[in-house]
């Protein structure tokens, strides 16, 4: 049943205009639906979506959302052109260079946060991403 389903990412905020600038404005997503009580819906590939809405929060520890990519290079290069700073880490585990974790098997990832802290994931997976999408 779920197998087949679309998921749908949800993001509190503490300022939803705050956070649909970013998101629709600097991320480029596209709106779909907006009401006061459940916020806003955006438009993403493959019939994906991602809800914002508005709530005291705290802010996760993990990616709360994660865009699958093919380039994540040329994604990076136009969200900083947009302003956007990529978080840098280095762990034992998990090491960016330039903002940019890979492995060996051709997986890179790239994590920035929203205005409100939430952590942000772009991936691009070492499967064909046909396959994926």
């Amino acid at each position: 049943m779920l197998a087949d389903a679309l998921v749908c990412a949800n993001v509190p905020t503490t300022d939803l205009q705050r956070a649909k600038r970013f998101y629709g404005e600097t991320l480029g997503l596209r709106e779909a639906e907006s009401d006061e009580e459940r916020g806003v819906y955006y438009q993403a590939g493959g019939g994906t979506m991602l809800n914002l809405y508005e709530r005291p929060h705290a802010t996760a520890d993990h990616a709360v959302a994660t865009f699958i990519v093919e380039n994540l290079e040329a994604v990076m290069a136009d969200l900083r052109r947009r302003g956007v700073s990529f978080e840098e880490y280095d762990l034992p585990d998990l090491k960016t260079e330039h903002g940019v974790f890979s492995d060996e098997s051709g997986f890179k990832a790239a994590w920035l946060k929203d205005p409100d802290g939430n952590t942000v994931a772009i991936e691009q997976l070492a499967i064909a991403f046909g396959t994926l999408l």
